[in-house]
């Protein structure tokens, strides 16, 4: 059996170490439907700046990262789906024919991606393969790869082809209506469209995108506080709709208003008086973000390392204070990380309510970063953290072995 990845306090993914992982995926696949797979990969992501923003139609800049979920497939004569996750050891079967019904279950992702597809082009039947090295409820958008790599898959199995835009609107249309929580389009976006060292400055309403490179002299440090995420998806729609309350107050005053992006922090202030303070705040947030973001590509751009760190830092008061979705072992994770040689800047990323922190930090302090942080971190929790290394690595696609 193949595991999810593994629990070693450090890790380094500087690549995608397909080859290393495939044969393993192709044994699994064999030994559980006896035939040969194609196999795809899609990278989970991890968000620089802008969070809570691309369900506002504002702006976000993430990374694909060296850590993935692939989904091997192979076809069948019937139009069934017989899914086997490797990661939770169990196997589900989804009829084409009558796929409407979610279980509360992760294969509804497998099946919500798979009902999306079919409205467009009838799927052929197929044994899958489901398996992932993303720490599962960590922030790092192993959802959104398990749509992309299943999409993927049961595309080219039926022998058709979509935009990777499209792709995108379409598996986040499918967690939405499908497995129910009403996420951006930014998880998805990267997943399908990753570029090699860089991250992606993605316009979360018209879909354009800049790219800014990463510095050589940086490495993006993931680290996992192993916290869940329990309260994320309640948390996530009562934020949605404090957002959505925001706009629906503003837009008696600002005629053409129609989501955050189009507020300045003047309007905000201007208009303070007529909504309730939490829904201001999370507003501010949002609006302030927003602003960080293309602050912060230019600063990635000039390689200003004190800008960089101090908008970080910025992001992840408002986060903790203004939308309130941090917690005492990410705040913990975020000062820990501004202790350590080399750091740049950090912040938690994701959902929040738990999971990870990202830092950048110089190359060539990276290891001592990852010692010393998981050190400290186990010293005051008594939990046991993972921390990692990773590139930005290139969107989903198939891979050959």
């Amino acid at each position: 059996m193949i595991h999810v990845m593994s629990t070693l306090t450090t890790i380094n993914r500087s690549n995608l170490n397909c080859q290393d992982v495939i044969p393993d995926i192709q044994e699994a696949f064999r030994r559980h439907y006896r035939s040969r797979a194609r196999i795809f990969r899609a990278p989970g992501r991890v968000n620089l700046i802008g969070e809570h923003t691309d369900y506002n139609d504002g702006f976000v800049m993430p990374a694909a990262i060296g850590f993935s979920v692939w989904a091997a497939i192979a076809p069948r004569s019937d139009r069934k789906l017989k899914v086997f996750s490797d990661t939770f050891d169990e196997s589900v079967e989804i009829d084409l024919d009558n796929n409407s019904a979610k279980r509360n279950h992760w294969s509804d992702y497998v099946a919500g991606t798979a009902a999306a597809l079919d409205r467009l082009q009838n799927l052929r039947g197929a044994n899958i393969l489901i398996h992932s090295d993303l720490p599962v409820g960590s922030g790092l958008s192993s959802s959104a790869a398990i749509e992309v790599a299943t999409g993927l898959a049961l595309m080219e199995n039926s022998g058709f082809r979509i935009p990777r835009t499209e792709l995108a609107r379409l598996c986040q249309l499918a967690e939405c209506e499908f497995v129910g929580i009403p996420v951006g389009i930014m998880d998805q976006f990267i997943s399908c469209c990753g570029v090699a060292d860089h991250a992606l400055m993605l316009d979360c309403r018209s879909l354009t995108f800049g790219l800014t490179r990463l510095p050589q002299e940086f490495r993006m440090v993931i680290c996992n506080t192993t916290v869940k995420r329990e309260l994320v998806n309640s948390e996530y729609r009562l934020r949605r709709a404090q957002c959505q309350e925001g706009i629906r107050l503003l837009a008696r005053f600002l005629p053409g208003v129609h989501a955050l992006r189009d507020i300045t922090l003047d309007n905000l202030a201007a208009y303070a008086a007529e909504m309730p303070k939490v829904v201001y705040r999370r507003c501010r947030h949002v609006v302030s973000e927003n602003l960080r973001v293309h602050e912060y590509a230019d600063a990635m751009n000039a390689c200003d390392v004190r800008r960089i760190g101090e908008l970080m830092r910025a992001s992840h008061l408002s986060l903790r204070d203004d939308y309130e979705v941090s917690c005492p072992e990410l705040d913990l994770m975020v000062y820990l990380a501004h202790q350590q040689n080399g750091v740049i800047g950090a912040r938690m990323t994701g959902g929040g309510f738990g999971g990870c922190a990202i830092s950048l930090v110089k190359s060539d302090a990276v290891n001592q970063f990852q010692e010393g942080i998981a050190e400290a971190y186990e010293a005051q929790t008594g939990l046991k953290p993972q921390v990692f290394a990773s590139a930005a690595v290139e969107k989903a696609g198939e891979v050959l072995g």
